[in-house]
């Protein structure tokens, strides 16, 4: 097994240093590597993603990623940004499905910015298709615009777009998803998530969903509004089992549903392409505010080791020890500032990584 490690900006460099520490505890062999990603290779290399670091993450069974990005590069040109980095390994690797549970742990319901009842019990997964739609659609650009309500006017464009295969594989992912989780004792619903009231691209992809739908005659479907999932999230949100969505809409609903969560602190990630290589990466960014200070909280990092552990390196049982052991901890009482509460122990970045590795036992 090959992890490349590619701990990035901010506080991207302290997560992934504990993650690491957590799978260096366990009795598995297997070799990691790691390159300089995001702003971190632009001051070495003068590329967010240089040649050396895509190949070593092209040839890794599995990718352990921690946060790009601080505003000090926001004036370079777009091409350069820390944030192409992530967009080009999402290309690169055909990183297609990115799935992001949102899991309210019991010793964190009141940490939650949502009242204890509507939280209590939370497990939503939310599968979002990530390399189509308008973050990679063309054209795109800025351009004198010869019509509209200011012809003559600059203006700037991007393009919104889906194909048949691409819908139709996300679609799969999602409803196979949904069937496991029923047969582990979820519910086995399927919430897709469009605009097809306005755009047609998500009419087409209400359509090609319905139809790969039938296939699972045994997983129940059902549609929704971009904007009645937001307010969902927050009125109802365990009415939610799986949520599959397009790239912008998945964005945007992901993060919010991390907040119910108690801290976008404790969210991991996982994006995978048809052979199960996977980037893993928490869903939080690089926060240079707290970079350096001790604070910032591993647990979504170290999850998303797991989440690694489980989908790409088939190593289910080591990926539950690492999730039983988080689990251990919180009911210790330990929290990182995020997660802070009364009654509770603070500890900081590097505390939290060890009481992981000591619930390992």
């Amino acid at each position: 097994m090959k992890i490349a490690i590619l701990p990035g900006d901010g506080i991207g460099t302290e997560i992934v240093a504990e993650a690491v520490k957590v799978l260096q505890a366990l009795d598995l062999t297997f070799e990691t590597e790691s390159a300089l990603v995001g702003g971190a290779a632009y001051e070495a290399y003068g590329h967010p993603l240089p040649d050396a670091t895509l190949k070593l993450a092209k040839e890794a069974d599995a990718v352990l990623f921690g946060a790009v990005g601080d505003w000090k590069y926001d004036k370079l040109d777009r091409p350069l940004r820390p944030e192409q980095a992530i967009l080009g390994l999402r290309k690169n690797l055909g990183l297609f499905a990115n799935f992001r549970p949102a899991i309210c742990y019991a010793q964190l319901v009141d940490a939650s910015s949502l009242k204890r009842e509507l939280v209590s019990g939370l497990d939503i997964l939310i599968i979002r298709e990530l390399t189509g739609d308008i973050y990679f659609g063309q054209p795109r650009g800025r351009r004198v615009a010869t019509d509209g309500h200011f012809p003559g006017a600059e203006e700037a464009f991007d393009t919104m777009r889906y194909s048949r295969p691409e819908i139709e594989r996300i679609a799969h992912v999602a409803f196979q998803a949904a069937r496991k989780r029923k047969a582990s004792g979820g519910e086995g619903r399927v919430t897709s998530v469009d605009k097809a009231n306005v755009l047609e691209t998500f009419q087409f992809w209400k359509d090609v969903v319905t139809e790969v739908g039938l296939q699972y005659p045994d997983v129940a479907l059902d549609h929704m509004y971009v904007d009645n999932a937001a307010m969902q999230l927050v009125k109802a949100p365990k009415k939610f089992d799986v949520v599959v969505t397009g790239n912008m809409f998945g964005d945007i609903l992901s993060d919010a549903a991390a907040m119910l969560t108690g801290s976008i602190g404790m969210l991991p990630s996982a994006s995978l392409n048809d052979k199960n290589q996977g980037l893993y990466e928490p869903s939080h960014g690089s926060a240079p505010d707290i970079a350096g200070k001790g604070v910032a909280n591993p647990l979504a990092t170290i999850l998303s080791a797991a989440m690694m552990l489980r989908f790409s390196l088939n190593q289910p049982e080591a990926a539950a020890r690492i999730e039983r052991a988080v689990d251990q901890v919180l009911t210790q009482g330990l929290r990182t500032p995020d997660i802070f509460s009364a009654g509770t122990t603070r500890v900081g970045t590097v505390a939290m990584g060890d009481a992981v590795v000591k619930a390992l036992g």
